[in-house]
Formats: C-alpha cells, sequence, structure tokens
C-alpha cells in the first residue's frame, strides 16, 4: 500500500508516473538498456528531451520568445545564476522579500550587484499577508524585479503577478503547473523540480531571448543561459533521468485535461484543508486568508506539546511527512498535484479524530 505523501520536497510523485517508469527501468522500448545508461547526445535520448520541453510549452502556453532549460544545481543555484546573468550591464535589483526563500535568494544576489530589498510581507491582525504593491518602494533603475510566488516554508502566496516595468524575476519552484499563469508576464521564471515537475536533482529555467545578452563577464561557462540554450542545455551532461522522468509527468499532467484541470483539483483540495482548519478550535493556518498558499499548508495544533504524537500517529494512519520546516516548527501539509483528493480527506478524518481524543489537552 502507498502512503499519502505530503512531503515539501523532494515530493509526492504520480502513481502512474512511477509504474511507466518502473516497467521501463531495465530495457526503455526495446533498446535493452536503461535511460539512465543512455548518452544524452544519443538521438533516442535527444528526442525524449525534445519532447519534455515540447509538453511543457504547450501545458503552460511559452511563447516562442523564451528558452526553456532543464538545468542542475536546483533552485538555490540559479540563486547566484540570476544576478550573474542579468546584472552584467546594471548592476542594480529589486528583491521582494516575503520569507525564508525569497530572502535566501536575495542574501546571494547581494554578493553579485546592488540589491534593493522590498519588505511586502507584514503580519496583519496576527497573520501574515502581502502587502498592496502601491506601498513597494521599487527602483526607478532595476535591471529586473524578483520575487518568490509562493513560500514554501511559511505558506505565504503571490495570488496576482506584480505590475512593473522592468523584467519580473520568480521562484516558482512549489506552484509552477499547479494554476495557469501567463508567461508573458516574466522576463525569468525557474523553479526546482522536486516538487511539480519530477524528482529532485533538475531545476527549469524559463527565460526571454532579449536577457541572454545581459550576464557578467566573470559568470562561469556552464551557469551562462545563453550558452545553455544554444546547447540543448547540455553544454555538459545533463541530469538525463530526472529529466525524463519530468517528462513522464508532463505527459500525465497532459492526459489529466492540462493545467486547468489539475488546478480546479487543487481548488478543491485546499479548500478542504483550510475550511477543516478554521472550522476547528484545535488547529490555526498562520496565514491571511486572501494569501493562502494553494500547495503548502503550515498549521498549529493548540497545544504544541502533542506535536510528536500527532506525527507519530499520523504516520501510523500512512500520512507522512507532515513535520514543519525544522526553521519555524508546527505541521505542514504540502498538497501538490501528485498528491489525490482522497489523501485530503485521509488528513481531514484523522485530524477531527485526534482533536477530538486530544482536545481536553489544549
Amino acid at each position: 500500500m502507498r502512503a499519502y505523501n505530503f512531503c515539501a520536497g523532494p515530493a509526492a510523485l504520480p502513481t502512474a508516473v512511477l509504474e511507466k517508469a518502473q516497467q521501463e527501468l531495465l530495457d526503455w522500448h526495446g533498446k535493452g538498456l536503461s535511460i539512465m545508461e543512455m548518452s544524452h547526445r544519443s538521438q533516442d535520448y535527444v528526442a525524449v528531451a525534445e519532447k519534455a520541453e515540447a509538453d511543457l510549452r504547450q501545458l503552460m502556453n511559452i511563447p516562442e520568445n523564451y528558452k526553456v532549460l532543464f538545468l542542475q544545481g536546483g533552485a538555490s543555484l540559479q540563486f547566484s545564476a540570476i544576478p550573474l546573468n542579468l546584472l552584467g550591464k546594471n548592476p542594480k535589483a529589486d528583491y521582494l522579500h516575503t520569507g525564508i526563500w525569497s530572502e535566501k535568494a536575495q542574501k546571494e544576489a547581494q554578493r553579485y550587484g546592488d540589491i534593493n530589498v522590498v519588505e511586502v510581507g507584514y503580519q496583519q491582525d496576527g497573520l501574515w499577508a502581502i502587502r498592496d504593491q502601491a506601498e513597494w518602494a521599487l527602483s526607478d533603475d532595476a535591471a529586473y524585479v524578483h520575487y518568490a510566488d509562493n513560500e514554501t516554508i511559511g505558506g505565504l502566496q503571490f495570488k496576482y503577478i506584480p505590475v512593473t516595468d522592468k523584467p519580473l524575476v520568480s521562484d516558482f519552484s512549489s506552484s509552477i503547473l499547479s494554476a495557469p499563469l501567463d508567461v508573458s508576464k516574466f522576463g525569468l521564471i525557474y523553479a526546482g523540480a522536486q516538487k511539480n515537475i519530477g524528482p529532485a536533482g533538475l531545476t527549469l529555467v524559463i527565460v526571454r531571448e532579449d536577457l541572454l545578452d545581459q550576464a557578467k563577464p566573470e559568470i562561469p561557462s556552464l551557469l551562462r543561459y545563453a550558452a545553455q540554450g544554444k546547447n540543448g542545455s547540455m553544454v555538459n551532461t545533463p541530469a538525463t533521468y530526472a529529466w525524463y522522468l519530468a517528462g513522464l509527468v508532463f505527459e500525465w499532467l497532459i492526459e489529466q485535461g492540462g493545467v486547468d484541470a489539475i488546478h480546479a483539483i487543487n481548488q478543491q483540495k485546499a479548500k478542504m484543508l483550510y475550511d477543516f482548519i478554521d472550522a476547528s478550535d484545535f488547529y490555526q493556518n498562520p496565514i491571511a486568508p486572501a494569501y493562502r498558499s494553494l500547495m503548502n499548508v503550515p498549521f498549529t495544533l493548540a497545544n504544541s506539546d502533542l506535536e510528536k504524537q500527532f506525527l507519530k500517529e499520523a504516520e501510523a494512519n500512512h500520512l507522512l511527512n507532515l513535520a514543519g520546516h525544522r526553521s519555524v516548527g508546527g505541521m505542514r501539509a504540502s498538497i501538490y498535484n501528485a498528491v489525490p483528493l482522497e489523501a485530503i480527506q485521509a488528513l481531514t478524518d484523522f485530524m477531527g479524530d485526534f482533536a477530538s481524543r486530544h482536545g481536553n489537552q489544549i
């Protein structure tokens, strides 16, 4: 029996994708070898890579004047790669601060340029929210504006695309493919794979072609977007198996009806969980309703001493990886595309039962 996995990343993968990968593991398409053993330069593998890109372009309606790069190093490496690629002609950038991941990106960018940190996240009546854009102190001369669409740890998410005349750069690691997105509004989108795309080891960068000539001269060659784009993301050997699995996830998403269809399911899942938390005196979510994440739902128990017991019992009920990030504690349910609606029902059933048995310990 497969458990319900609420891990923030590496996260749940669709069972159908894992089963297909299992079937093809030893003998890919009758070739007598695993795709893990295949040259990335071979005609067969290049076809796999090209189909994955084509399917992603279809799913996200990516315009032709954007390069799609399949890179290594995680989204965290892009915290360095982005300023190195985009601050070569203008060393200034704006970074919106909403939580831990946007702060990590900002601190790394400060090594390479003049970074204006814009405090966007704030507490409103004890709950975290995002300031109206009219209150943001943006620069007039920034090379780009960076933000994290969804703070995976805190569960704080933008519900709109910021408006700016500067290239917009955004970390979509935990929200990519969860809802429709107008890619044309961005100069660059990046995302670690291990949440909604595939296994860890792969990172997507979607970059507008007119930004490919902005790099600093000292940039390492492997981090240069222009070189990766020119060479099909194969300046060196890519993460071939992760790329292949991402392609299977894209195929699965198309079979589900695409991003619009999965978004409708994601809305159902999030509503079910948030409604349960809001109706309970035992659980609480720290985010103002208008800014709650669609993908990552942190919550606390009325009595924090019960957290270890909650996690132990949850695991016994095949509900895994519900501990909050070590930096904030509490609980967190990550409900990515591959987490089915039934998992949310099982989780809320357990949470209700746990609260009924331990409510007297508040």
